[in-house]
């Protein structure tokens, strides 16, 4: 009863910006540890641009939970809600913890493939930054949707061939010499592989609305 109740309200425009504007966080922490990466700029300033961005996004997600809270009718599912900002919010996270591995181990100069990994987490935030608009109308985009959000789970899969590249590489290089540079980077590999995957959950949990809306 409730569901069909919600349908012949406007939605609430707040949380659709509030998602939008989480989702800009992520393209740019994405492209301060792409920058960092690839040297395009300094690794301190990449990773103090991430850590910016993450303090930013967890300023949108609590505001979104604030917003539950208070929000009689919600565009969709308080939980479906809660999760997505929840999963979003991980991406970033998860960032923010590459930048910290880095600066913990005080890497200087990245892999091959960790590179590589920087480019394709950019793109799955960019992925990410057009799907959060198309849920202002399910109905409108869900073809849309599944395009972007299986195009997500092929940058994953991606990621993954890169992680598994990346470590095998890392090995060859040091088995012999440099247990040490092995355990880093095998580290940052894992932290970076992670982002990816969190891009993953963010699309599955839009893929879960849409069809719980159709």
């Amino acid at each position: 009863m409730l569901g069909w109740f919600q349908k012949l309200l406007p939605k609430e425009p707040k949380f659709f910006d509030l998602f939008e504007s989480h989702s800009r966080t992520l393209v740019a922490g994405a492209v301060a540890l792409n920058g960092l990466l690839s040297g395009e700029i300094p690794v301190a300033a990449g990773c103090a641009e991430v850590l910016t961005q993450e303090n930013r996004a967890d300023e949108i997600a609590a505001e979104v939970m604030l917003e539950v809270g208070r929000t009689f009718i919600t565009p969709f599912d308080r939980g479906d809600i809660e999760e997505l900002i929840g999963s979003m919010d991980d991406a970033i996270d998860q960032m923010q913890k590459t930048a910290k591995a880095i600066t913990l181990f005080e890497v200087a100069s990245f892999e091959p493939c960790m590179k590589e990994l920087g480019a394709v987490i950019v793109q799955a935030s960019e992925r990410v930054v057009v799907l959060l608009p198309l849920l202002r109308d399910i109905k409108k985009h869900a073809m849309s949707i599944g395009a972007l959000a299986k195009d997500i789970r092929s940058i994953e899969e991606r990621s993954d061939e890169l992680y598994d590249q990346g470590l095998k590489e890392l090995f060859k290089a040091h088995q012999t010499s440099d247990t040490m540079a092995f355990i880093v980077g095998a580290e940052i590999y894992d932290h970076l592989e992670k982002v990816v995957d969190r891009f993953e959950d963010v699309a599955k949990r839009v893929s879960r609305i849409v069809l719980e809306h159709l």
